[in-house]
């Protein structure tokens, strides 16, 4: 089985060497395709389906972000955003869009390339299985479709994995460090504020079943059966 990765990036030089790292690392289990016009990219994630993404944010024409969104609008292809922009308000726009990971220039490339067979698999294994059940919320893990008392409802990636956590220990509490080495493998660009701002878009996406997500007070969250 192989996988086929899109990496966007407007410096020759870098996108040479990452594809190039890539190709030689995941021979015969990675296709890497290039491109280095955000616009051009924008083209080819609407005509095409990719596996992963790994995106600059500044490039000519459109965007990282816009690319991140209409990626997220289209399905749940994980995104890591790799770019010199680590401010936080940068790195929480990018997570808010759906990234699911986001890589600070200058990087080591095998971080990079762990961080992207890490999304891989997690991807592949939330592809597969039965269903993950509390309360009101349901998640197929199969089809990655999440119900609301048996209505079909839109969650982002983020979301989802988060959910997944989550249902997969309903009733424990779970403190944001062990959300944050979870749902995001620890990444110490990841604070506190990102967690509490997934776990509002959470619920907002949960509607009449945002109360069974709880806050504990001085400890962190935990999913409840009922209100």
């Amino acid at each position: 089985m192989s996988y086929r990765i899109l990496i966007v990036e407007d410096m020759q030089e870098l996108l040479d060497n990452v594809c190039d790292f890539f190709r030689e690392e995941g021979k015969d289990l990675l296709e890497v395709i290039s491109c280095s016009d955000g616009d051009a990219a924008m083209e080819m994630v609407a005509k095409e389906n990719f596996d992963l993404m790994i995106l600059d944010i500044m490039l000519p024409g459109a965007s990282g972000f816009d690319i991140c969104k209409a990626a997220r609008s289209k399905g749940d292809c994980p995104i890591i955003l790799l770019t010199a922009l680590g401010s936080e308000s940068n790195i929480l726009k990018g997570y808010e869009l759906g990234c699911d990971d986001y890589v600070v220039k200058p990087f080591v490339m095998r971080h990079l390339y762990a961080k992207s067979l890490a999304l891989l698999k997690r991807a592949q294994k939330n592809g597969t299985g039965e269903k993950l059940k509390c309360g009101a919320v349901e998640l197929n893990k199969r089809t990655m479709q999440v119900t609301v008392n048996g209505r079909e409802i839109a969650i982002q990636a983020k979301e989802y994995s988060l959910l997944f956590y989550l249902l997969s220990n309903k009733g424990s509490i779970l403190t944001r460090e062990n959300i944050l080495d979870h749902v995001w493998d620890g990444n110490y660009d990841v604070n506190d504020r990102v967690v509490d701002g997934t776990i509002r878009r959470l619920r907002a996406s949960l509607g009449e079943a945002s109360s069974q997500v709880k806050t504990v007070f001085g400890k962190g969250y935990k999913l409840t059966e009922g209100k």
